[in-house]
């Protein structure tokens, strides 16, 4: 099995200058949703997802020589220029558990800046974006040191296996416009390990398709997502639910590459409904969306039904609304938000997002 682990990459640091990386990655919208994990942060079943554009995650990684030896990581960290100590101690312990891998973290000092440009644990996935920018940015650091990483698809799926052990997710925001993670029969290469890119086989209504995120509630979720996967150990629905999502997977593949749009929105829809009856279905359980929430669906359906505009929606983990629509009737959709969903959204809020080519080292 890959596991990437290199006890080699070690240093010498008596000479070492220190050094700053930065890379912005975007946050993703699994339209297959992965719910359910096990071992390593191994998905229970595949998904497929938009990677975006305006959601995303920048991290800066300075590094140098630590002052004193010792075997820790060694990290000061701060989310939108304050110290965040909850989130500094994610990071540590993510960093103490990836040293098999990237055996020089001891041995440097590490500042970590990150921003995101949404609103952070809102049900927009900002562990997805957050760790493939750092995933990102250690990979830099390894081949800036090493030498080791010079081949783009290389690097990438080294990068994708890094992030994913910091959030399943995150493994995905590696690759532009749509990519796929968790061992499928119908995409070469699929692995539980890492994502798998598939804009090369994606028609182009998806390349441009957009997805504005509307925010029903800027507040923090409830239940995390990672309690959330956990729960699904003890949904009475989650083999049924695993069985479906790989269906619906197969269905997928076939609609992406022939461009049919509507049948997209209809899965992209069940599953968004699918995902949020788990929770409600779990032990203990909880509910995510927010009245708006349901008031905005109920306004997408009739807006579609009465004028067959093709406008369909998901939800991530959390009460925000994803609209999801081709390039080609933009004016009638953003016409139709503005004037029918922007009064629902806490102050007025919409992220317009669109499919996005990736990450971006800045």
């Amino acid at each position: 099995m890959l596991d990437y682990v290199n006890p080699k990459l070690i240093l010498d640091t008596s000479e070492l200058e220190p050094g700053k990386i930065t890379w912005r990655s975007p946050s993703n919208l699994a339209i297959v949703k992965y719910w359910g994990k096990y071992g390593r942060q191994q998905p229970k079943n595949p998904s497929i997802s938009i990677t975006l554009d305006a959601a995303f995650t920048e991290t800066s990684l300075e590094y140098g020589p630590k002052e004193r030896i010792n075997e820790g990581i060694s990290l000061d960290f701060f989310f939108e220029n304050k110290p965040n100590e909850a989130f500094k101690n994610k990071l540590v312990k993510f960093l103490d558990n990836i040293t098999d891998i990237f055996p020089f973290l001891k041995q440097l000092h590490f500042t970590i800046r990150s921003y995101n440009s949404f609103p952070h644990s809102a049900g927009i996935a900002s562990s997805a974006s957050s760790m493939s920018a750092l995933a990102l940015c250690l990979c830099s650091l390894e081949h800036r040191l090493f030498g080791t990483l010079g081949a783009d698809a290389e690097y990438r799926q080294k990068a994708s296996f890094v992030s994913r052990l910091g959030s399943g997710s995150a493994c995905r925001s590696i690759y532009p416009k749509m990519a796929s993670w968790g061992e499928t029969g119908v995409i070469e290469g699929a692995s539980n390990l890492y994502a798998t890119p598939f804009a090369e086989e994606t028609h182009e209504i998806f390349k441009t398709c957009h997805d504005d995120i509307l925010i029903a509630s800027r507040g923090e979720k409830s239940v995390s997502s990672t309690a959330g996967h956990g729960l699904m150990e003890g949904n009475i629905y989650a083999e049924n639910r695993y069985a479906q999502a790989r269906q619906r997977l197969i269905n997928l593949i076939d609609i992406i590459k022939a461009g049919d749009f509507d049948a997209f929105g209809r899965i992209s829809e069940n599953e968004a409904l699918t995902l949020h009856a788990l929770m409600m279905t779990s032990n203990p359980s909880y509910i995510l969306m927010r009245p708006n929430s349901l008031a905005m669906i109920e306004k997408v359906r009739q807006f579609r039904a009465d004028t067959k505009t093709p406008l369909y929606f998901s939800l991530d983990a959390g009460p925000n609304l994803h609209l999801l629509y081709p390039d080609e009737v933009k004016q009638a959709a953003k016409a139709f938000i503005n004037s029918e969903l922007v009064p629902l959204c806490e102050n007025g809020e919409v992220i317009e997002d669109m499919a996005g080519d990736g990450p971006l080292e800045v």
